[in-house]
């Protein structure tokens, strides 16, 4: 007798996800962006390495496709200009040193509105570090503030080109406008870019009376005075110096972690892992009440701290002692912004008070 066969295939139902949600897929842009840029910077040994992963960091975490071929070229072109304004700055600054700072205070003011009130982060990110770290580099030496043009422009090259290989596996959605934020009136934009001055130029000074080491102090200042633009008084604190500290435990964490196999996969790996948690506090894969801006602080602090870390290793200086030395005036540097934001909104305020009773 024949038995009839009732069996019928058992397939598995599989249901059609669809396309990776879009937070995800920003933060796996912005952390392979940053891994990339730093295994190529760090595997081809181009001059200071960890200046390629900042700019990653600053170009992916806005949500947006990467510059292409002729805005790539435009921004490389700006970078090399603004870096040159700086190498001419250089000789003036130790020839007429009043004048010249006034000239730097007047081009940082500059950049800080260009980015506040025109909305250009990245141009104006880039010519501020043309008006204070080459001509602070170059008082200590020519050659340095060379190389260091040389390497910001390759930097900068490594860092578009990392997002233009990650960004076709992580796109945005097709036809997606991200929101920009409002942008602030002209006298709102000259109170902030007056603040944010305020802040860099003191970090500025300070460096010139050792550029060779301070450079990452600079640079941190430069961004710190960007973030401290960008928020209010209230909660500055947590922001500023929240971000320093996270960054500073994350940066240790990752040294302890690349002490178990000292090799550049294991290092891109370590990055690339704390990258993708900042990112996702970034976006929101996981809730909390902290700004995007201060998951992107951190990593770009872990960023300075970790390649400043490198650098005193190649030398044979002692990693741990200069860590705790530039981490101290980190945290200096984000409660100096802190008690001049209080300071200046203050004085602003009672400015304000008094203006209506000078009319009568």
């Amino acid at each position: 007798m024949e038995a009839s066969d009732d069996r019928t295939p058992v397939t598995t139902q599989r249901k059609d996800r669809g396309p990776m949600p879009l937070a995800a897929r920003r933060c796996y842009r912005l952390a392979c962006s940053t891994g990339l840029a730093l295994a190529l910077c760090y595997g081809f040994d181009l001059g200071v390495p960890f200046v390629a992963p900042l700019f990653a960091v600053l170009l992916a975490a806005k949500p947006a496709p990467p510059p292409g071929a002729r805005q790539s070229a435009g921004l490389l072109l700006f970078m090399a200009l603004a870096l040159g304004i700086g190498v001419l700055l250089g000789p003036p600054l130790q020839q007429a040193p009043f004048s010249t700072l006034l000239l730097i205070a007047l081009g940082v003011f500059f950049c800080n509105r260009l980015a506040i009130v025109g909305g250009k982060e990245l141009p104006a990110t880039l010519l501020a570090l043309g008006f204070t770290v080459i001509p602070a580099a170059n008082s200590a030496s020519p050659a340095l503030a060379t190389a260091l043009v040389q390497a910001m422009v390759l930097g900068l090259a490594v860092a578009i080109a990392s997002l233009w290989l990650v960004y076709p596996l992580f796109p945005e959605d097709p036809g997606a406008v991200p929101p920009q934020p409002p942008a602030a009136t002209p006298a709102q934009g000259n109170w902030l870019s007056l603040r944010a001055t305020l802040i860099v130029l003191p970090a500025f000074a300070f460096t010139l009376t050792n550029p060779t080491t301070n450079l990452p102090f600079l640079v941190k200042s430069i961004l710190l005075g960007r973030e401290a633009s960008e928020m209010q008084l209230r909660g500055a604190s947590r922001e500023l110096v929240g971000s320093t500290l996270l960054g500073g435990l994350c940066a240790v964490g990752v040294w302890w972690c690349l002490s178990l196999a000292v090799e550049l996969w294991f290092f891109t790996g370590w990055v690339l892992l704390v990258s993708l948690l900042l990112a996702a506090g970034s976006y929101q894969v996981f809730r909390n009440r902290l700004t995007p801006g201060f998951w992107v602080n951190t990593l770009l602090n872990m960023l300075i701290l970790l390649g400043a870390a490198v650098q005193d290793s190649a030398q044979g200086k002692d990693v741990y002692q200069a860590f705790v030395v530039r981490m101290a005036l980190f945290l200096g540097v984000a409660v100096y912004a802190l008690a001049a934001m209080a300071l200046l909104d203050w004085w602003r305020g009672r400015t304000v008070q008094r203006s209506p009773g000078e009319v009568d």
